[in-house]
């Protein structure tokens, strides 16, 4: 049987992407092609591969059970077929994307970009927002790194856990839990508050955890980013529950108090993921290791 690498390509594609048209992009290649190319693999292994459910394309079991090995493969002949090359940081020319959550970017991204630009001068980093809704960027590689509390979902995606902190209240000067020796459950939930959330909502897991004491508390507003929630709270009677590294060095430059949580709540993790398409990219994974190094000792640091 003679092999075709391009087949390889194009089933690799088909099951990440779920259907023609979208494996057809990613390759560049048109939908008839990949079409046909489909039809190959079909007869190929003997297998549909991807059926139709309506509107959407299904794969078969025996697909899902390749899947991985199939990608193995593909990057295993890359590996073997590509150049190898030598990263040289002096002449490198590149644009990394990096979508960070707020607080991780204020707290590691000046160090970060202070090491790239010592070390490769030709390297630019663009830093964007984190989206309302999930967004597929870093699967489709248009997202080099991700730092958030979130552990990638995606087999694909890889997500290194780089630190957890604990939480904090904080409230402005003079306010009353501030003159408080020490804040207890209930004074906590009469309290007003205001909730930090991309997504605007007014629950999360202090809400959970302070129901299992027979607690409730008021949201009186959201904000999308811990930056604004510290605006509001220096503005108002409001306090705002939120992790403790990211925030307290913010806090303390507004003059901002801040109180122990009177209730147990889990840690805030950090993890730093990426595509496994860049597992072997030197110059990424020289970036991934900038980016580990400066979140970790900021997180250390509490952001001091």
């Amino acid at each position: 049987m003679q092999l075709d690498l391009n087949l390889l390509a194009a089933l690799d594609a088909l099951l990440d992407e779920g259907s023609v048209a979208g494996a057809a992009e990613r390759l560049h290649v048109t939908a008839p092609a990949m079409s046909r190319s489909l039809g190959r693999i079909r007869r190929t292994t003997g297998d549909q591969i991807l059926v139709r459910t309506g509107r959407t394309m299904t794969p078969t079991p025996y697909a899902i059970a390749v899947r991985e090995q199939v990608h193995e493969l593909l990057q295993q002949v890359r590996g073997v077929l590509a150049p190898s090359r030598e990263l040289d940081l002096t002449t490198l020319e590149r644009t990394f994307t990096l979508r960070w959550h707020d607080s991780l970017v204020a707290l590691g991204g000046p160090a970060l970009l202070a090491e790239v630009r010592e070390q490769a001068p030709g390297v630019r980093l663009r830093f964007i927002a984190e989206s309302s809704i999930d967004t597929p960027e870093l699967h489709r590689g248009e997202v080099d790194l991700e730092a958030n509390a979130n552990r990638p979902a995606r087999s694909d995606v890889h997500g290194e856990f780089l630190a957890e902190t604990g939480h904090v209240i904080v409230v402005r000067q003079g306010h009353p839990l501030a003159r408080a020796r020490a804040v207890t459950p209930a004074q906590y939930a009469e309290a007003e508050h205001i909730a930090i959330s991309r997504r605007g909502r007014f629950d999360n897991a202090l809400d959970g955890a302070l129901a299992q004491l027979g607690l409730t508390r008021r949201v009186v507003a959201t904000a999308p980013t811990e930056a604004a929630g510290l605006e509001f709270v220096r503005a108002s009677g409001l306090l705002v529950t939120v992790p403790e590294s990211t925030t307290r060095s913010t806090a303390a430059d507004l003059g901002l108090v801040l109180l122990p949580l009177p209730f147990e709540l889990p840690a805030a993790p950090v993890y730093l993921s990426w595509h496994q398409r860049y597992d072997t990219d030197p110059a990424h994974a020289w970036l991934r290791n900038l980016a580990r190094t400066a979140l970790t000792e900021a997180a250390a640091s509490g952001g001091s």
